[in-house]
């Protein structure tokens, strides 16, 4: 069974920092493009970040460029968001995904694997 798990979410001040974590399971992700959305209530789900299978290609939302950084672990099995200088309005449940291409998406249809989300919370 197909399993990303997010973890690392929480209540942070604005102007904090918090990084947050995804665990894939269940079948291997290799060759696989990941990245971080997120929701808003009431609004659609949106992109956030995402990097390639082989890490070379990355893309940020323009909100938040320069303060969060896509990341994956040694054995591209954990894809983590460490997100810096945290405003209000990152406040948003956050998911991770997963598709089949080795490339990259910014559209959240492309992604045919996702965690349940985690809850990030940035107070003023």
């Amino acid at each position: 069974q197909v399993q990303l798990v997010e973890s690392g979410g929480g209540l942070v001040q604005a102007g904090g920092s918090l990084r947050i974590s995804c665990a894939a399971s269940g079948r291997t992700f290799s060759g696989s493009a990941m990245g971080w959305f997120r929701q808003h209530p009431g609004k659609e789900r949106e992109f956030v970040a995402a990097l390639s299978w082989s890490g070379i290609t990355i893309s940020y939302a323009d909100s938040v460029k320069g303060r969060f950084t896509i990341s994956r672990g040694n054995a591209r099995m954990t894809l983590y968001l460490q997100m810096n200088s945290l405003k209000p309005e990152d406040t948003a449940i956050y998911y991770c995904a997963a598709r089949v291409s080795s490339q990259l998406s910014r559209d959240p249809s492309d992604y045919s694997y996702w965690g349940q989300g985690t809850q990030v919370t940035v107070s003023s």
